[in-house]
């Protein structure tokens, strides 16, 4: 199996043509069966896509829980033109996607994820105390329930808030995004025995916690069950995923590099490689942070 996770920044990217077709170029290389994306937009005035052209690349809108409002999938939304350039390069994927929050004042951000394998089910819900769309600090999750060779397995798109925020602190969002997983994701199925092992669930996405900072939410993460592909791989590179100034880490020496995308896994699995892609040496330049390929 193998799995990419990118934070992509999308059509807020300069020069975002050409890096939306060098990104969809760089999975066709790759041919991933999980992709996961953050920073997935499209503009807020954009005209709605017609339902059968969704239809043609696979999408699958996800499920609503109460007080949500239905996704609306706009022309110029980044997952539905990355899956029909995918389409169009022969590996179509099933996709689905949710908007979580107005960024920058003009556009709809979200969540993006996407299987070559049937998806049996899915699944948002709020990890943030805020579910104010316009709050930008607003902050969902976005699940898949998908059939892979070894059963289904859930797999989740997130991006976090930062340890120390003083109205959305990272420790209160992993706190609700655990109970959620335990009530929802990982329960023990209607007639199995309480003691039978349950499968692993995996988190992919942008966490806002460096690895290289203790006690913050890279250890809490860890501390709470949960296992670093990079740190399991056998085969790994230096794994850095920013390098310079970006949003939210102006002032945290980011130009010296830092690791803030994961790859998690609720059981103790060993990853065969985890390697850092579209960072300028290993394919292009095509966002502020830098995917991560976990082949497991």
């Amino acid at each position: 199996m193998k799995l990419i996770t990118l934070n992509t920044h999308s059509i807020i990217e300069p020069d975002y043509e050409e890096k939306l077709y060098s990104f969809s170029r760089v999975v066709l290389e790759e041919r991933p069966q999980i992709l996961a994306l953050q920073e997935v937009n499209q503009t807020v005035s954009a005209e709605p896509a017609p339902e059968i052209w969704l239809e043609e690349t696979g999408y699958l809108p996800c499920r609503r829980r109460e007080g949500m409002e239905p996704a609306i999938v706009r022309m110029d939304n980044h997952a539905f033109r990355l899956a029909w350039l995918l389409k169009e390069g022969g590996y179509s994927m099933t996709w689905t996607w949710i908007s979580a929050k107005v960024g920058y004042g003009r556009y709809d951000e979200g969540l993006a994820l996407f299987t070559v394998w049937p998806a049996e089910k899915t699944d948002q819900f709020f990890i943030s105390e805020s579910r104010d769309y316009d709050n930008w600090k607003t902050r969902r999750v976005l699940g898949m329930n998908i059939l892979t060779p070894s059963g289904p397995r859930w797999f989740g798109c997130v991006h976090m808030g930062w340890w120390q925020d003083e109205e959305e602190p990272f420790r209160a969002q992993w706190t609700r995004l655990c109970a959620e997983l335990e009530e929802n994701w990982m329960k023990t199925e209607p007639g199995q025995e309480q003691e039978a092992v349950k499968p692993p669930v995996w988190l992919l996405g942008d966490c806002n916690s460096r690895a290289d900072v203790r006690g913050e939410g890279y250890d809490l993460i860890r501390s709470s069950g949960w296992y670093d592909m990079y740190e399991t791989a056998r085969v790994k590179d230096q794994g850095d995923t920013v390098s310079g100034s970006i949003d939210g880490w102006k002032e945290e020496g980011a130009a010296l590099g830092m690791r803030i995308d994961y790859v998690w896994c609720s059981t103790k699995l060993q990853a065969a490689v985890s390697r850092v892609i579209c960072n300028g040496i290993n394919g292009p330049l095509v966002s502020d942070h830098y995917g991560v390929v976990t082949e497991i």
